[in-house]
């Protein structure tokens, strides 16, 4: 089976959250800060003294397993992206980089959703539906042990499934996040938004824990490209996502998808307050210097 090299990146979303937030601790923040939170996609948004934005972390750790070609899916406007990996050059310390853009259709104001995200994606990048690749948003700093878990399996398919209690937000955010209910092997069985206290307690795995997805899966392209493409619309929200295209996959296919546990906290750039968050983070974890 061949290696996984590529990481899909979305970076196509509106960063609405960010720009509604009114920071609270935005005395932590530089009037600089505020305006880059108001104004840029949140994965270009500037971290720590370096200047390097939250991007450039996420790729660091990427570039640690091993990825080699990364494709940007962005929105319309993708001039702030193509300026920040230096244009066509298709190199960015030692990365191959590719870009997608997410067209929004006609009557909408706000693109389709992570599922019309991706399709678009392998039609705009062909070669991705020949792969398997890594998928993951642009906003959330995930791991180098999480990328390093998806490019070695072997499986078609899978998602890392998150121990919720290593998560370090706050209580009332996690019980907003939906579970994941894995059969006996591992393989993904169900996916249930919002659930209520009963309903939560049916979907602890195995060890007893409750596991949640952050967004960061492992495709093979061929395999999930015609679950994109049918992917219904979401009838309260109006987007076409991904999970629900997971979803219908496993259903026809069951152990289709392998959850991979890990028990991590995955920091992430969703309000004004979290960039304090990730500045620590990044000060405590990083080198002062990351592509040296």
């Amino acid at each position: 089976m061949k290696t996984i090299q590529s990481l899909v990146i979305l970076a196509g979303g509106a960063s609405s959250r960010m720009k509604r937030s009114m920071a609270e601790a935005n005395k932590h923040l530089s009037p600089e800060e505020i305006a880059q939170a108001n104004e840029r996609s949140k994965g270009l948004i500037k971290l720590g003294d370096s200047g390097y934005p939250l991007i450039d972390y996420l790729l660091f750790n990427a570039r640690e397993a091993g990825i080699k070609k990364v494709v940007f899916l962005t929105g319309p406007n993708s001039l702030p992206f193509r300026e920040h990996f230096k244009g066509d050059q298709n190199d960015y310390h030692g990365l191959e980089t590719h870009f997608a853009l997410q067209h929004i259709p006609e009557g909408r104001v706000k693109p389709l959703g992570t599922a019309d995200a991706l399709v678009q994606t392998l039609d705009q990048q062909p070669w991705l539906k020949k792969e398997r690749f890594i998928v993951c948003n642009s906003d959330n700093l995930y791991s180098t042990e999480a990328f390093s878990l998806l490019k070695g399996t072997r499986a078609p398919n899978a998602f890392i499934s998150y121990d919720r209690d290593a998560l370090e937000f706050s209580t009332e955010r996690i019980n907003r996040f939906a579970l994941v209910k894995t059969d006996t092997d591992n393989y993904l069985a169900d996916i249930i938004e919002k659930p209520t206290a009963s309903e939560a307690a049916l979907y602890r795995d195995p060890e007893g824990k409750f596991r949640v997805s952050m967004n960061i899966f492992m495709f093979s392209g061929d395999q999930i490209y015609p679950y994109l493409v049918n992917c219904p619309m979401n009838p309260e929200r109006r987007e076409k996502e991904l999970p629900t295209a997971l979803l219908n996959m496993v259903h026809d296919h069951e152990q289709s998808v392998l959850a991979l546990p890990l028990a991590e906290h995955v920091p992430d750039l969703t309000s004004k307050e979290d960039i304090a968050i990730l500045k620590k983070r990044i000060r405590d974890h990083y080198p002062e210097r990351l592509w040296d």
